[in-house]
């Protein structure tokens, strides 16, 4: 066993999307923890010498095209759900000039990986399930449909009714490749635990669940005033935050639900609060909301979303489905409570009336009942803020989730007792 572990870390991105924030965390926890562990991506943002980009932006474009292309055969499916995950990629050349350890996948779409590669790694292999593709035909949220258990087809996401459908071939794909792989799994969350278990494709392999860790140095708490000042914000008015990458586009994060709830707030609480979004252009039109609204765009930078969680007085994350939002942990991290639908893995993250509020999933008038509640006491009752910056230390903190992985690496590099045999 080496004494210094050499994972590699694999994601599509480093820096944008909830799964590229949280696998560039992790390589930076790793490394702070001694581990020589780098990472390889398709499209790079960060000036990180570990991270390596594998491929040219031109190269990863026109995979990203040829990947949907069958996709085109489904004119009713939901936009950003499918993965064909059929384009050859660059992970035996990758491995043979980098000779790591073992590696460890993170999500891999828009043409950066085919499935069938798996089959052709000679090595250990975690893999972390930010989303459901690695268990499923090939959508990254199936919603209410439970195929997944069984064998996918005639795919709801797809707008299929025929059971030999794309679904079903990408299924029948992994179940082969995953035959002859040796992957160790990591759930984020115990919901999405659950839900591999259940699963026909992954419900055999190794399980570990292993949050995604939160930097609780840089999320901390700080001045509400000056970080106003800093974002341009007003200084009176209760703040409500609302934000992700498609945050207003994509139907599974909830806007409208988030609407209709900001009109059933009591009137006297609706003239002062305002609405801060950010996720998507500045210039998207929004519908009345019966609350003020500030557009901020999309934000990168950390220092800045640091500044919006101290800024805020409550985040909303009204998403129909999710795993382990890293927003969540974060906003904790910097003391500001959140109210979400308790749905997936938030039920980890928010203890109800205690670090924010839970309420029941697309329910508006529920949604507001929470909201109504919680912004009536988080500037009177700083138990909140404490409270949340204390569970995301305990449960979150990024050398805490460092410390888990390289456990379990070394757990999976332990070599195989080989069983004698009586040759008596």
């Amino acid at each position: 066993m080496k004494s210094s572990i050499r994972p590699l870390l694999v994601n599509t991105f480093d820096q944008t999307g909830g799964a590229a924030r949280a696998a560039y965390r992790l390589l930076g926890g790793l490394r702070r923890s001694g581990s020589p562990a780098q990472m390889v991506v398709r499209g790079k943002s960060s000036g990180d010498d570990a991270v390596i980009k594998c491929e040219s932006d031109w190269l990863g474009w026109c995979k990203g095209v040829l990947d949907i292309l069958p996709l085109k055969a489904y004119p009713g499916r939901q936009q950003h759900n499918f993965s064909p995950a059929r384009v050859p990629d660059q992970f035996g050349k990758m491995l043979a000039r980098l000779q790591p350890d073992l590696l460890h996948l993170h999500w891999m779409s828009y043409g950066f990986f085919k499935i069938e590669t798996l089959a052709l790694l000679d090595m250990p292999i975690v893999w972390t399930l930010h989303d459901s593709w690695p268990f499923s035909g090939g959508c990254h949220l199936p919603g209410e449909c439970r195929k997944f258990l069984k064998m996918c087809g005639a795919c709801p996401v797809l707008d299929s009714t025929k059971q030999d459908d794309l679904s079903h071939r990408v299924w029948m794909r992994k179940r082969k490749s995953y035959a002859l792989s040796r992957l160790n799994l990591v759930a984020p969350s115990r919901w999405m635990a659950e839900r591999a278990r259940e699963s026909s494709l992954l419900g055999a392999f190794p399980l570990d669940v292993i949050p995604n860790g939160v930097d609780v140095n840089l999320f901390s708490p700080g001045s509400r005033l000056a970080a106003r000042d800093r974002l341009c914000l007003p200084q009176e008015g209760m703040l409500i935050l609302f934000g992700a990458r498609h945050a207003l586009s994509d139907r599974n994060k909830g806007f409208g639900e988030l609407c209709q709830a900001l009109k059933q707030l009591p009137s006297e609480l609706r003239g002062q609060t305002i609405l801060v979004s950010f996720g998507e252009s500045p210039d998207t039109p929004l519908p009345d909301l019966g609350v003020k609204v500030v557009s901020l765009g999309e934000i990168t930078n950390d220092n800045h979303i640091v500044d919006l969680y101290r800024a805020a007085d409550v985040l909303v994350v009204c998403s129909h489905e999710e795993n382990l939002p890293n927003m969540i942990s974060e906003a904790m991290a910097c003391g500001l409570p959140c109210v979400a639908f308790d749905v997936g893995g938030i039920s980890d993250q928010v203890v109800h009336r205690r670090t924010g509020c839970l309420a029941s999933p697309q329910d508006s008038a529920a949604l507001a009942s929470e909201i109504s509640w919680l912004l009536s006491r988080v500037r009177g009752e700083p138990g909140f803020s404490s409270a949340a910056r204390k569970h995301a230390i305990e449960n979150f903190a990024l050398e805490h989730v460092a410390r888990l992985h390289l456990e379990l690496y070394r757990r999976v590099l332990e070599p195989v007792p080989v069983r004698e045999v009586d040759k008596r």
